[in-house]
C-alpha cells in the first residue's frame, strides 16, 4: 500500500484531518472548511455529483470562555450564505473548486469543528 503524502504547508492538525479517508457526503451532514491554521465549520447543502459538494458555512458561537486559547467550544446554526462548490481530486483531499490539490482549501466531510488560531 503506497503511502498518502501530506501537504507541508499550513497547521498539522488541518492538513492531517483533510488527509484522511472520509464518509460519503449527504445533504445535511457537518462539514469543516480548512484554512492555512483556521478551520470554518459548514453544512452540505448539495450533492452535486459523487466528486462534487456545495457547502454553507455555518454561524458558530463561541461559548466558552477562555479568551486568547487554544480550548474553543462553539454552538453552530445553519447558515443562510452563499454554497461554495468543493470537488473530490486524485489525491483523495475535498479542495474548494479552482484552488490547487494539494495547496487549495480542504474540506473535512462529517464533522463541524471551528477553530481560530489565537497566534494571528
Amino acid at each position: 500500500m503506497k503511502p498518502q503524502s501530506i501537504a507541508g504547508y499550513g497547521n498539522l492538525i488541518n492538513r492531517v484531518m483533510d488527509a484522511t479517508k472520509q464518509p460519503t457526503p449527504e445533504v445535511g451532514m457537518g462539514a469543516t472548511e480548512t484554512w492555512w491554521s483556521d478551520r470554518q465549520a459548514g453544512t452540505i447543502t448539495r450533492v452535486v455529483s459523487p466528486k462534487a459538494v456545495e457547502w454553507v458555512e455555518d454561524e458558530a458561537t463561541r461559548t466558552d470562555k477562555n479568551g486568547l486559547s487554544e480550548s474553543q467550544d462553539y454552538t453552530y446554526e445553519r447558515g443562510t450564505g452563499l454554497a461554495t462548490t468543493f470537488t473530490l481530486r486524485k489525491n483523495g483531499r475535498w479542495v474548494r473548486k479552482g484552488e490547487g490539490m494539494r495547496s487549495g482549501n480542504g474540506l473535512i466531510i462529517g464533522t463541524r469543528d471551528q477553530y481560530e488560531d489565537p497566534s494571528f
